[in-house]
């Protein structure tokens, strides 16, 4: 690889991770370093109050592959996501979850279905023997809910929209979240939407998945918002038919 390309960045949303956040970034740090490939980690700070981004910068210190990118109000996860996909530099683009519930080494599987793919999405509704799912019952019911309902707004044989482990090559990346406008949870909808449109090739792969206490999604309080949002996508979409990629 030429010096000053990037083969991994990994984009990681964060708001009031404090906590949770540190344990799991070195984990990414370290995964990386083994693999001795060019690298960044983009954390974006959404608008904290916790001191995130002061714990971001402890481990900045050590590792000056992490870069930090700070909101100064919170203005949602699909906001956050796309700054850091529009700032990073990767060949190939992760988006991972602040929690670590999906262990950093399952990006192995994504970088092999992504050989013939666009866009390689994690998956908790995935059946593998090799993968094992650990979440609550009633977690999994309303997302077994919230993803039938968005694969009837046309995100197509994807069964699990919402994980948040998604890889993605590096000029994709940036036409998907170039055109993204969600600024809340349901951008993964609008993405995969989007991708769909254009005739991106995406699979879904089976990840291990662990729930993990302290989530910022609640399912009464976040899914009507989510589902507004998705239905503004969907007729964002079909006002624009125009926006299909041409071969």
């Amino acid at each position: 690889m030429a010096a000053g390309e990037c083969r991994w960045s990994v984009v990681i949303p964060a708001f009031n991770e404090a906590a949770r956040l540190p344990r799991h970034l070195r984990e990414v740090v370290a995964y990386f370093d083994a693999r001795d490939e060019a690298y960044e980690v983009v954390v974006v700070d959404d608008g904290s109050a916790d001191g995130t981004s002061a714990r971001v910068c402890e481990v900045r210190r050590a590792h000056p592959a992490v870069r930090l990118v700070h909101f100064p109000r919170n203005r949602g996860k699909g906001r956050a996501v796309r700054a850091g996909m529009v700032q990073a530099r990767g060949a190939l683009r992760l988006m991972a979850d602040a929690d670590g519930a999906t262990p950093i080494a399952e990006v192995e599987r994504l970088e092999a279905a992504i050989e013939r793919a666009d866009v390689a999405v994690g998956s908790r509704a995935r059946r593998d023997p090799a993968v094992m799912r650990q979440t609550r019952p009633h977690r999994r019911l309303a997302g077994n809910l919230f993803n039938l309902a968005a694969r009837g707004l046309g995100v197509g044989d994807v069964l699990d929209t919402q994980c948040g482990f998604k890889l993605f090559r590096g000029p994709v990346a940036d036409d998907l979240f170039g055109a993204l406008r969600t600024e809340g949870f349901g951008f993964d909808v609008e993405l995969l939407l989007l991708a769909r449109r254009r005739g991106y090739r995406v699979v879904e792969v089976a990840v291990n998945w662990a729930d993990q206490p302290g989530s910022k999604v609640g399912v009464l309080r976040h899914a009507p918002g989510m589902l507004l949002e998705i239905l503004a996508a969907r007729w964002r979409l079909a006002a624009h038919p125009s926006c299909r990629r041409h071969p």
